[in-house]
């Protein structure tokens, strides 16, 4: 099983503080943001991007997190249900601009399950998608407005993204997996995305 780290720890943080820039410039400022991160690595990619437009701005975000395990596409697929947690959603998100964050883009089914699940909690005034990377391979029509890489990909290799808070170290790899990955599989959380249908 082939490996190449294409993120370092410190390439990451560089991509998380441009993305902190880039949210403040788009909504000209931080207020009435609230950012929603995707379990399980979209969280503490949340909350890190938080802290630092706390330090760019001096300005507290609300920071949330989403569980989309009940608004899977392909919960009919899986051989044992998938396990739920709690979601925590800080506020109402109603007239809020909330950020979905989440570790990997890939086909674009998680984030459709994502504002599935976020307007059963309210109807926010806009929401907008902050990815560390962009792997491609869409199969809904969905774009980030913030990423941190973009990483073309065969479907034949997987995006592994390993947080401290969640791995014990920062890095992103590419792994070839021949044999093990065909169009529409389910892969495990840090490989697709989050849940695998990312």
């Amino acid at each position: 099983m082939a490996e190449k780290v294409i993120m370092s720890a410190e390439e990451m943080r560089r991509a998380l503080v441009r993305i902190a820039h880039e949210i403040i410039e788009r909504n000209h400022g931080p207020e009435d943001l609230m950012f929603i991160g995707i379990y399980t690595r979209g969280v503490p990619l949340a909350t890190r991007i938080a802290r630092y437009i706390k330090g760019i701005e001096d300005a507290d975000i609300l920071v949330g997190a989403l569980d989309i395990g009940p608004y899977r596409d392909d919960l009919s697929y899986m051989e044992s249900p998938p396990q739920y947690r709690p979601s925590d959603i800080p506020a109402n998100v109603a007239g809020k601009r909330v950020i979905l964050i989440d570790d990997v883009l890939y086909t674009g089914r998680s984030i459709r399950a994502a504002m599935d699940a976020l307007v059963d909690f309210g109807r926010p005034q806009s929401i907008q998608l902050a990815v560390l990377v962009d792997r491609g391979h869409r199969e809904l029509p969905v774009r980030p407005d913030y990423v941190g890489k973009n990483v073309p990909t065969s479907r034949k290799e997987e995006i592994e993204v390993r947080l401290r808070e969640v791995d014990g170290k920062d890095e992103v790899a590419i792994v070839n997996k021949t044999g093990t990955e065909s169009a529409g599989a389910v892969g495990p959380k840090n490989c697709a995305g989050s849940g695998g249908i990312t």
